[in-house]
């Protein structure tokens, strides 16, 4: 039976538009809702186009409260009962008490060749250190920001002249690429590390 998948985005859903397309015939999983910290988010109308159900908990609800929103967020996710949740641009820090209750079964792409530059502006901080390479790195997600054990990373090499965007718009295809390959090994049980 396939494993049902709940996606998580912030803004365009480019990650999760490839990871939807590439649940398709022998696929072991399937995607049974996208759901946004943002209902404006660009990616909610895609994921509706592709025929899959949104949802959207606004985070700016609840200012002050970041459990009262992960709250209703879990409550929004366990309404579709998702086996596996893939975080694709997902741009809000999950506390301890949230990561715990899908342990083993959260996914996250981030654009780094992680352990290297946990956070924001990957690309930029690449590039300042000198780095000869740069690339994505699929984990499962834990307590600890970008820090759970690494299921497959993409690598690029870097080049003269690169800048942040210019990495950022080389890298996104390795993400759309990678992201899917290892879904499809993780809801087969399969962890062993793709790297290319």
């Amino acid at each position: 039976m396939s494993k049902r998948v709940a996606i998580l985005i912030s803004g365009g859903g480019s990650n999760m538009v490839a990871l939807a397309q590439s649940m398709v015939g022998d696929h072991p999983a399937r995607p049974v809702v996208v759901i946004s910290n943002d209902p404006n988010a660009g990616g909610l109308a895609k994921a509706r186009d592709l025929g899959i159900a949104t949802a959207a908990v606004d985070h700016r609800d609840y200012p002050n409260d970041r459990s009262a929103f992960e709250e209703v967020l879990h409550k929004t996710l366990e309404g579709y009962q998702p086996d596996i949740v893939c975080l694709a641009g997902f741009m809000r820090i999950l506390t301890e008490g949230f990561t715990a209750r899908y342990e083993g079964r959260m996914l996250n792409i981030h654009p780094s060749l992680l352990p290297k530059y946990k956070g924001l502006h990957t690309h930029a901080r690449a590039l300042e250190a000198g780095d000869n390479e740069h690339g994505c790195s699929v984990h499962e997600v834990t307590a600890a920001l970008d820090d759970g054990p690494v299921l497959g990373q993409a690598r690029i090499a870097i080049e003269e002249g690169d800048t942040p965007e210019t990495l950022a718009s080389r890298l996104l295809p390795l993400e759309h690429k990678l992201y899917p390959a290892v879904l499809r090994s993780f809801a087969a049980n399969d962890k062993t590390p793709i790297r290319f």
